[in-house]
């Protein structure tokens, strides 16, 4: 009875040592392991391809694994990559819900990917940045001197000189790499960017050169974002300062710039009073 007793208690300490085994076993793949479940779409065919692989095998960021998928399990995967610094912001996407930077991205254990939202698609990850980038073009993103000085002219003998105080107005704007994250995370863009709506990346770059003290042609800018449609169908959102993966905060600077423009419509009626006054 001894005996039987005794065999019954090793086998059960067996069966447990196993379990126990194939636990940390378990474990200890799972937590090297790493699933992406990636948004393809191939002239307007559109799956979830999923893909598995070692995080052993990859780098720390999703930009790695995509690109160890590209190399080594789908050579047909599409999206953009560039500097895997976070200065370009080529490859940027939706990752786990929140539009973001790959290449500054963390590979968790579950990534779902898909392209930036509301944007037309090339391929996969790969949005149609075309208006995006137009909508940029319109707001003359260079500096501008007034006739006859133009930027370089007027440098062939001295500099353009700016007070560090005006030159620290620019910062939180000038950082901005057009990665298009904010605007594609905000509900206002998406049902307005084909009808006029500038969206936060655009209309902080805006005001980065309404705000630059070197600029001449600020009251011309002004006068080019104060419309209901450019300016004002921002709601106030946020979506956009709480996206970017730079830090930066574009819905403090389109509420800045709302007031600047404020400013220039007081003082203009002010003038036009004063000169009614005159007559």
């Amino acid at each position: 009875m001894d005996c039987l007793l005794l065999d019954l208690f090793i086998s059960y300490i067996k069966r447990i040592k196993i379990l126990f085994l194939n636990y940390i076993t378990m474990n200890f793949a799972k937590r090297y392991s790493s699933t992406f479940k990636i948004y393809r779409n191939n002239k307007g065919k559109v799956r979830m391809d999923s893909f598995q692989f070692d995080k052993k095998e990859v780098g720390p960021m999703v930009l790695d694994g995509l690109n160890h998928i590209k190399n080594n399990l789908d050579k047909t995967l599409g999206f953009r990559r560039s500097c895997r610094e976070g200065i370009c912001g080529s490859c940027a996407m939706n990752i786990n819900g929140k539009n973001t930077l790959a290449c500054l991205t963390s590979i968790e254990e579950k990534n779902v990917i898909y392209p930036l939202p509301h944007m037309p698609i090339i391929k996969d990850l790969i949005p149609d940045m075309t208006n995006f980038y137009k909508q940029y073009k319109d707001i003359k993103p260079w500096l501008q001197r007034n006739p006859p000085y133009d930027v370089f002219e007027s440098s062939k003998d001295s500099e353009i000189l700016q007070h560090p105080s005006d030159r620290k107005k620019l910062d939180g704007m000038y950082e901005c790499i057009l990665c298009a994250c904010c605007s594609t995370s905000c509900p206002s863009y998406w049902w307005n960017s084909d009808k006029g709506y500038l969206g936060p990346a655009v209309l902080m770059q805006a005001f980065r050169w309404i705000e630059d003290s070197r600029d001449t042609q600020t009251e011309e800018r002004v006068e080019y974002v104060n419309d209901a449609m450019k300016l004002y169908r921002c709601k106030t959102i946020m979506n956009c300062s709480n996206t970017c993966p730079k830090g930066l905060n574009p819905g403090q600077a389109i509420g800045k710039l709302k007031k600047k423009v404020e400013e220039y419509e007081v003082n203009n009626h002010r003038k036009t009073l004063k000169i009614d006054e005159i007559r």
